[in-house]
C-alpha cells in the first residue's frame, strides 16, 4: 500500500533581500529552523529572519527536487512574478532570456 507523503518546495526572502530556495518534508519546521539559526553554516544563518514568499506541495520527492532545481535557475524577476502568480510575466521573461542567450555579438545592435 502506497503511503502519502508531503514534500514542499519553498522560497524565503532573507533580511538582506536575497532569496533562498529549498525543499523539505515539513515546511513549518524548516522555516522555524531557518529563523532560529539551526545551522551556523547555512546560507540563511546571517540573513535572518526569513519570510516565506512561496511554497508548493508535492507527493513525489523527485518532482519536488526537479522543481527546486528549476526555480534555483530562475532570475529574481521571474521568482517575483511567481510570488504574484503572474504566469504571463514568467512566460515573457523566459522568452526574453531565450532570445538573449541566442544572440551572438555580430547580431546585437549598439543602438
Amino acid at each position: 500500500m502506497a503511503r502519502y507523503h508531503n514534500y514542499f518546495v519553498y522560497i524565503v526572502e532573507c533580511s538582506d533581500g536575497l532569496y533562498y530556495t529549498g525543499v523539505t518534508n515539513d515546511l513549518d519546521r524548516r522555516i522555524q529552523e531557518h529563523n532560529e539559526g539551526a545551522d551556523l553554516e547555512s546560507f540563511t544563518y546571517k540573513r535572518r529572519p526569513v519570510l516565506l514568499k512561496y511554497w508548493l506541495r508535492f507527493s513525489d520527492i523527485n518532482q519536488a527536487i526537479a522543481w527546486e532545481k528549476q526555480l534555483k535557475g530562475w532570475s529574481r524577476k521571474k521568482k517575483e512574478a511567481l510570488f504574484r502568480d503572474d504566469w504571463e510575466e514568467i512566460k515573457r521573461l523566459a522568452k526574453n532570456k531565450k532570445n538573449e542567450s541566442s544572440e551572438t555579438p555580430s547580431s546585437t545592435s549598439s543602438e
